[in-house]
Parts: C-alpha cells; structure tokens; sequence
C-alpha cells in the first residue's frame, strides 16, 4: 500500500510539472524564439538525462549497442524532441496558450488510428465513436465555437500543433517496437536532437545566449518538461499496483493548466477551450474504458 501511495505522489507531481508548460513556453516566447528555447531545453534535458543514466550506472549500457539501434535512436531524436518541440513551440507562438495546450492533448486519438495502421490494432466501435467526441471538441477550439464557420486564429498555429501531436503519437509507435532501457533510449534522444538543434542554429548562424528570462524559461523547459517530469512518471509506474490507477491523472493536467494560463499569462479562458477540453478528454477516457473491459476479459480466461 505505501508503494501504491509513492507512486500517486509521484504520479500527481508530475501532472503538476506538466501542467505549468503551457504557461511557460508563452512566457519564454516573450523573451527569446522558438529556436533558441528548443536548443537551450534539449541542452538541459540531455544534461539532465545523462545524470540520470549515470545515477543508475548505466552509461556505458546506453552507449553499447548496435548500429541498427544507434540509427533507430538517430531518427526517434529527429522525431522527438527535435522536430516535435520545433512545430509545437512555433505554434505556441502563432497561438493563444489556452489553444495551443488543449489541441496538443489530441495525441491519444492519433496514436489509436496510427496503432491501428502500423501495428495491425483492431478498433472497436466503441473507440471509433469516443474519438469522434475528441475530434468534435478539437474542432470547437480551433473555431472558439463557431464550427459551421470553420474559422481558425492562426491555421498555421493549428497546424503547428497537430503536426506535433501527430510526431508524438508516432514517437510512441517507435518506441513500442525498441526493447532497450528506458532512460538509455531518452538520453540517446536528447543527445541526437541536441546536435540536430546545435547544426541548426549554426546555420542560422543563431548561436547565442538569450535574455536571462528567455534563459531561465528554456532550462525550466528542459527539466520540468523534458528531464524530472519523465523520471517522476517513470517512477510512478514502476511503483503503481496498477497503471490503469495513475494513468487517467494525466487528464488534470490540461484542466490545471488553464488555471495557470489565467494567472500568469492573463488570457481570458474562453467557454468554448473548456468545453472542447472536456469533450476531447471524455472521448480519450471513454476509449480507455473500452480497453480496460477488454484486458479484464483476456485476464479472466
């Protein structure tokens, strides 16, 4: 029971971690860009992750692996956090935070279609329709309520931000096929996308330290973001009797969220976010429903 415990303590601060991102990617934008918050974030986070792997002796395991899996771990950096936090960051730039943060929360949707496709997953009835519920709540963001309008803030914000959505659902799916260390794997990713973001910016020719602000807000990022809030969650599910008890507070997080935009940024949260949020997380949390019967059933025979 005290294990159980631990790992709602743990569970419950991640969710607290990830819900002030929202807020401070805005923040930060105000101080620096989108190029210069991913490159100093990845850099904290693969410093963050390289003591972590240290910690638990297991350096030289992350490093002793074959060439197939160094370039399987060349293209999950390109793909997460490279590319990922790229698009998301720019389209947090392009929107209101209130927006941004809720549309990101549709990956569990795409990462359902995109096990059906890659994996060979069958969709119950029951999933297709939640994720309809989902796809309706994200369109009465996108649109603040006017859907018959199909009128966007930024529609390249949204699409900023779906296309991430769209790279961490894929993310998951290559890492469901890699068998390797947790953690060897997010160092690895760290390490690759930092020399992605560093050969970027040397091109741009954008190499330089940012404001204190824009500084503070990009290491903020890499920890609270990238590096302790994925140690947190980790430590969580090994310590959990059940992920299924954990798993759904993932769901606060976008709800808390709003309350911290309110407060520090000052935006005005509109109706129309908090329903699309409440309709995109019933849809997520009805599909999840539908696979807890179905393990409960194969545990049962």
């Amino acid at each position: 029971m005290k294990a159980q415990k631990a790992a709602y303590l743990y569970a419950i601060a991640a969710v607290l971690c990830w819900s002030t991102i929202g807020t401070a990617f805005k923040w930060t934008l105000r101080y620096t860009d989108s190029f210069q918050l991913v490159f100093y974030s990845v850099l904290t986070a693969l410093i963050f992750t390289f003591i972590i792997v240290c910690f638990n002796g297991r350096l030289k395991e992350a490093f002793a692996i074959t060439p197939k899996q160094w370039l399987y771990s060349a293209l999950t950096g390109l793909v997460n956090p490279f590319v990922y936090y790229l698009g998301l960051i720019k389209g947090y730039s392009l929107l209101p935070a209130q927006e941004a943060g809720t549309l990101n929360y549709f990956w569990p949707v795409i990462l359902l279609f995109l096990s059906a496709i890659v994996l060979k997953q069958k969709i119950a009835w029951l999933a297709i329709a939640a994720s309809l519920v989902s796809f309706f709540g994200l369109m009465v963001i996108v649109t603040q309520g006017h859907i018959a309008s199909l009128s966007f803030s930024s529609p390249l914000g949204v699409g900023l931000v779906m296309f991430s959505t769209f790279l961490f659902a894929t993310y998951w799916i290559l890492n469901m096929r890699d068998k390797r260390n947790v953690f060897c794997k997010v160092f690895l990713n760290f390490l690759f996308a930092f020399a992605y973001i560093a050969i970027l910016q040397v091109l741009r020719g954008e190499i330089k330290i940012p404001a204190a602000n824009g500084l503070f807000g990009s290491i903020y990022v890499g920890i609270f973001e990238m590096g302790l809030t994925f140690a947190l969650w980790l430590k969580a599910l090994e310590k959990t009797e059940n992920t299924g008890r954990i798993s759904n507070l993932v769901f606060l997080s976008p709800f808390i969220s709003l309350f911290f935009i309110g407060l520090f940024l000052g935006e005005t949260i509109k109706f129309a976010t908090i329903i699309g949020l409440v309709l995109i997380v019933s849809g997520i949390l009805l599909s999840q429903v539908r696979l807890a019967q179905k393990n409960a059933h194969q545990s049962s025979r």
